[in-house]
């Protein structure tokens, strides 16, 4: 792969991973654009890694906040742990089981279906992009719609939970990032962050846990798809067929350092929406975004 069309993906993963709109989504419509097989191991590996990149964006971006709010003392650390742990499991609980169920679906005459080959099919993605445009509208137009709830829901979490989201709105958060985890498209952040919205969880406190969760979900994601390709590779060389995993290596690295960077651009506009009650922007997007694709779709991509 050249080096301009990893920048190119870094930068679509960079901007749209900590913008709700789904990174996947438009890394996959940008991979079919420049002729890629978004389905592949080496493409799933380059995804995965361009992903660890804005989760180090994340990292720097949220550590100050993370830092005063989980890390403040012991027992701060301890009511921030029991809830990401709790929203960890039940991601594992729903996201796993719900990925095997939907390959075997898809591919019932398979026996080696992977949830991964279904990232290719763009119909699925504008679908999944069009349920989540409709989850953050929602959330965003109840938070405009009924802010004198919204502002008792967080003094009552206040009382509750400290700097924490509530261990009910972590369990909430949580399940919903186990749905996402099957579709390209179904934006993990806009999803959860939507998810804390629509049970009363301030925004700032839906957003830092939100991407705490992805910095928890992202090295075993990472993990899982280095065993991929390497098994991917096994198998090829058996066929007789060579897998370049020095080049998918070495594309993964400079996707991920561009992907940071990128990453970070797209965390400061995040978090002035955000304040700013413009969060329903990102869902009018998503929905705009899903016909797109849907129109590429359609015209053969």
């Amino acid at each position: 792969m050249s080096l301009l069309k990893v920048l190119i993906l870094a930068i679509v993963q960079g901007l749209a991973e900590l913008l709700p709109v789904s990174s996947s989504a438009h890394v996959v419509v940008a991979e079919k654009l420049l002729g890629l097989d978004p389905s592949s191991p080496e493409m799933t590996l380059v995804l995965v890694m361009l992903h660890t990149g804005t989760m180090f964006a994340v990292i720097f971006y949220f550590w100050s906040q993370w830092k005063r709010a989980y890390f403040s003392s012991g027992d701060a650390f301890r009511r921030f742990a029991i809830r990401a742990i709790w929203a960890t499991v039940l991601t594992a609980v729903i996201g796993y089981p719900l990925q095997k169920i939907i390959a075997k679906l898809a591919f019932p005459n398979a026996p080696k279906a992977q949830i991964e080959d279904l990232f290719g099919r763009l119909d699925l993605v504008a679908y999944a992009l069009f349920a989540v445009g409709l989850l953050i509208l929602w959330a965003g137009m109840k938070e405009r719609e009924a802010k004198t709830v919204a502002t008792n829901a967080y003094d009552r979490s206040v009382a509750r939970s400290g700097d924490n989201v509530t261990f009910a709105q972590a369990g909430w958060m949580g399940a919903v990032q186990g749905l996402s985890l099957p579709f390209r498209g179904f934006s993990r952040s806009g999803s959860t962050i939507s998810t804390g919205l629509l049970t009363g969880a301030n925004r700032e406190r839906a957003e830092r846990f939100s991407f705490a969760l992805a910095v928890i979900l992202t090295p075993a994601v990472v993990g899982r798809e280095a065993l991929r390709l390497l098994k991917a590779s096994h198998e090829a060389a058996a066929a007789g067929v060579t897998i370049n995993l020095h080049a998918s290596l070495v594309a993964s690295l400079l996707g991920m350092v561009f992907s940071f960077f990128a990453g970070l651009a797209a965390l400061r506009w995040l978090s002035s929406w955000l304040e700013n009650g413009r969060w329903y922007l990102f869902g009018v997007y998503c929905l705009v975004a899903s016909c797109a694709v849907f129109y590429l779709h359609h015209i053969g991509y």
